[in-house]
Parts: C-alpha cells; sequence; structure tokens
C-alpha cells in the first residue's frame, strides 16, 4: 500500500492485520455492553481486549466499497502499522457485518473490507499526547450529514498496551477499537471520518461510500 507519511511517500507491505475488539477504557462500560450483547444472543468475548485476525488483504485505500446486503456500518479507529521497524499512525474503519455478528463476531469482521487512510502520522510524534488526538465520524441520513461518532483517544486503551499484547510486529497492522455511535449503530452509505492532532494543527481524513450488493439465493 501506498501511504503519504510525514511528507513522503513510501510503499508498505502489509502481511497481517489485526482488528482489536472490546479497548473501551472503562471497564464496567465495556462489561454493560457485553452483557447487552448477550441477552441478544451475541457470544461474550473468550478475553478482553480480543484480537481478531483477519485477511490483509481487507485493508484497502478505495474510496467505495461494495457489501453484500443492507445490514452493515463503519467505525472510525486509529489505525497503527509497523513497518522497516518504525510504527505509524492513521484511521481506518472497522466496517462490520451487523447481521453476521449475531452469529460470529469474527465471521463479521471478516465479511467487509477495511477502508484506510492514505496518510500516516509516526507514532513518535503524538506519542506523549496521544489521548488527546481526537475521533470523528459522520454519516449521511437523508440528505444531511450528521455526527455520528466523537471522542478523544483517552477512551481507547492505550495504544502501547494494544501492541504489547497483540502479537502486532513488523509487517503489521491494527485497528485498535472505537467510540459509541451516537443515536446507536445504525447502517449509513456515506462516511467523513478525521483524525485531529489540535496540537500540531493537523487533521488526517477518511472518506468512502458503500455500494451494497443484493442478497439472492
Amino acid at each position: 500500500m501506498q501511504f503519504t507519511c510525514s511528507g513522503s511517500e513510501i510503499k508498505i507491505n502489509i502481511d497481517t492485520l489485526f482488528v482489536a475488539g472490546w479497548t473501551g477504557r472503562n471497564a464496567d462500560a465495556v462489561q454493560h455492553h457485553i452483557d447487552e450483547l448477550a441477552a441478544i444472543g451475541i457470544t461474550p468475548p473468550t478475553q478482553v481486549p480480543l484480537y481478531y485476525r483477519v485477511s490483509s488483504g481487507l485493508l484497502t485505500q478505495d474510496t467505495v466499497v461494495e457489501v453484500l446486503g443492507e445490514g452493515t456500518s463503519g467505525e472510525v479507529e486509529p489505525l497503527l502499522i509497523q513497518w522497516d521497524g518504525k510504527i505509524w499512525i492513521g484511521l481506518a474503519s472497522d466496517h462490520t457485518d451487523r447481521e453476521l455478528e449475531a452469529h460470529s463476531v469474527a465471521a463479521s469482521k471478516q465479511a467487509c473490507m477495511k477502508p484506510a487512510s492514505q496518510e500516516l502520522w509516526a507514532y513518535e510524534e503524538v506519542e506523549d499526547e496521544l489521548d488527546d488526538l481526537m475521533l470523528r465520524c459522520s454519516i449521511k441520513e437523508d440528505g444531511e450529514w450528521i455526527s455520528y461518532q466523537k471522542g478523544s483517544l483517552s477512551n481507547i486503551l492505550p495504544l502501547a498496551e494494544l501492541m504489547k499484547s497483540s502479537g502486532f510486529g513488523d509487517g503489521s497492522a491494527m485497528l485498535c477499537g472505537t467510540l459509541g455511535a451516537i443515536g446507536g449503530v445504525r447502517p449509513a452509505n456515506d462516511y467523513r471520518m478525521e483524525l485531529e492532532d489540535a496540537k500540531r494543527n493537523r487533521r488526517i481524513t477518511l472518506n468512502y461510500t458503500v455500494r451494497t450488493l443484493p442478497i439472492v439465493a
């Protein structure tokens, strides 16, 4: 994949892709969500956090992604990549099949492409202020853009902890967890996402559109 990294264009070969789940920093809130899902038949995770391995080819920089059926939705997440010993941070969407999620969370993570930003920042540049970085996601509903997710990385477990406990290493990428959805998780066809570093007055953006394929039998 080709990225703009601190002003330079570099090619990165990603052969291992993790999707980290249950990464909320508030343990009580995470357990409450697990209990809610268990009540509707979704199997609780075997550990918290949990690192789902999915095909590395799912990470894409395409601005249009195709999904099967109407029951999918995206989530804004920090993206970590390690290449040639250096760690980078960017932005990605854990687009997930919500209907399949009721049967298997692991299978739902594998079912959809994971849109990723074109730009990365050097992790060392923001390492001391990670909790201050802001994530935002807007979706289009009834022709209007509305706020769907918003919050700082302080809501997510420390990224260094996720890297240490996941098996993350050279050639790896990891989506690191997300924030609660304003108004509840629901499908949308258009997404605008950003990671903001207010201290340096800069943003990484990610915009994409969903093309829905019909389910036939």
